[in-house]
């Protein structure tokens, strides 16, 4: 799940951002951003996709519906922003388009009652 948002990451933030995690996350986001650079964009850019097309690829890798998807997200998000320094995920963060950023609080709010 951690591929989806890495692919949007130009690659040096990415790599800024795997060096704050463990080794296998951190392969996992250096592997996303080698394969986005094979693909020709200048200067290591992250790829371009918005909130939608987000959600369907992360889906599609998941095997579940989009909602589900978004839900995965949002706690990623959450349990990288308690697993990484402040100071290292404002770029990433700043990097992503608004839909994408506000994510984790949009997933909360469509939380099922406990």
């Amino acid at each position: 799940m951690l591929r989806t948002p890495a692919e949007r990451l130009p690659t040096g933030l990415a790599g800024h951002l795997a060096a704050q995690l463990p080794r296998d996350l951190a392969a996992c986001v250096r592997e996303a951003t080698a394969s986005a650079a094979s693909d020709g964009r200048p200067g290591g850019a992250g790829e371009r996709f918005g909130l939608t097309a987000f959600a369907d690829r992360v889906a599609a890798r998941a095997g579940t519906t989009k909602d589900t998807a978004l839900r995965y997200c949002a706690a990623l998000a959450e349990a990288l922003d308690a697993a990484v320094s402040p100071e290292e995920m404002r770029k990433p963060t700043g990097a992503l388009p608004a839909g994408i950023r506000a994510l984790p609080l949009a997933a909360r709010t469509d939380e099922p009652a406990q």
